[in-house]
């Protein structure tokens, strides 16, 4: 173990060839288009520096970001061959920095266009850019006036060549919700009109949603991850997350003792609590209090009590003291308790699970 790991209150492993292998299920799946990475939200909390270059090692070469800064924090750790995509487009003013950085905007509004249109007249060159139409909803993307515009202007296109044509589905995780279907009929009606543009809608769960919404780039994030595609689906993707906190003490309550915060839990008989030092503001979200789990040697131990900034408790009633002391690590995300189920207690998504662990952790990177 890294002499670091020993400072931490919990260790995050992330298993650079699990990503890897999901990519490849992920590719295969998508058949003849494109695949590509969402690595926005520093790869969903997994680290993009490590995760870009284990992807771009598996030919990867459309990576999408948010936001300006994580493109150009991304840029030196990925092939030059490789496309950096920023989902958010430019805040006005940056242009010059997406040049300088070798970065491609997505263009959600007609302000963004004649603003990237602007600066290529100014350079006196064409701005390649991915134009994002809105196919119902109502987030990103330019809405049907705009499009509409933006259609009847052969200036745009000329002098902003299309890489892709994009949009975003809402409900892709739910297979047999009609706005799917919705969204896709909206999507081939605007593309039958750019037939020459390459096109791009399907996000992870969109990609199982079967080859007319795939077109020829996908571009998966969550799945990546090793979070569930398909809800109430077997999940057929690796984990790529574990976590495991580290105990810092152990006592005994007796009947009627409280624990934590608001005294929430009360001992019915005597038990012994250990404190874990992972909570609220590592990302152990405020709502699993006295619902979570973790696990100890494949034994689970319920939490009990309120999720504290610094610290959670659980009920180790009936595990070996020996190994309760304090240092020792316990499973908090693992093979006995995924993502999904750790988002599931807390009542969100495995999404905001990954995108919320915080930056106290120890970050171990296995493979790759």
């Amino acid at each position: 173990m890294h002499p670091q790991a020993a400072h931490a209150g919990a260790i995050l492993t992330v298993d650079l060839d699990a990503l890897r292998s999901n990519y490849r299920l992920l590719r295969k799946q998508a058949g003849p288009a494109a695949c590509g990475a969402a690595v926005k939200a520093d790869a969903y909390g997994l680290g993009a520096e490590r995760v870009g270059p284990a992807l771009a090692a598996e030919g990867c070469r459309h990576f999408f970001v948010a936001h300006l800064d994580e493109g150009i924090a991304l840029r030196p750790h990925l092939p030059a061959t490789a496309q950096v995509f920023v989902l958010h487009g430019p805040p006005p003013g940056t242009g010059p920095e997406f040049i300088s950085h070798g970065l491609t905007p997505v263009l959600n509004s007609l302000q963004q266009i004649q603003d990237w249109l602007a600066l290529a007249q100014a350079l006196q060159r064409p701005l390649p850019a991915i134009v994002q139409v809105d196919s119902g909803m109502s987030r990103m993307g330019l809405p049907a006036a705009e499009t509409e515009a933006w259609l009847a202007d052969p200036l745009y296109r000329q002098t902003i060549p299309p890489l892709f044509l994009m949009s975003h589905l809402a409900c892709a995780e739910h297979q047999d919700h009609p706005m799917n279907a919705s969204q896709l009929a909206r999507f081939k009606a605007l593309r039958q009109r750019l037939p020459q543009v390459p096109a791009s809608l399907a996000n992870s769960s969109g990609i199982f949603l079967g080859h007319d919404y795939q077109f020829d780039l996908v571009r998966p994030g969550a799945a990546l991850y090793g979070i569930a595609p398909v809800a109430g689906a077997a999940n057929p993707l690796q984990p790529v997350a574990a976590l495991h906190g580290r105990i810092l003490q152990t006592r005994t309550i007796e009947r009627g003792d409280h624990v934590g915060y608001g005294i929430s839990y009360s001992a019915t008989e005597q038990r012994q609590i250990a404190t874990i030092g992972v909570g609220y503001a590592d990302g152990w979200l405020r709502g699993m209090s006295n619902r979570g789990v973790v696990f100890i040697d494949g034994k689970a131990a319920p939490m009990v009590g309120t999720v504290s900034m610094d610290s959670i408790t659980v009920d180790v009633t009936g595990i070996a003291a020996e190994r309760l002391q304090a240092g020792a690590l316990v499973e908090l995300i693992g093979p006995h308790r995924p993502v999904d189920d750790v988002a599931r207690l807390a009542g969100t998504i495995g999404y905001e699970i990954l995108t919320g662990l915080g930056m106290r952790y120890y970050r171990e990177y296995v493979g790759g």
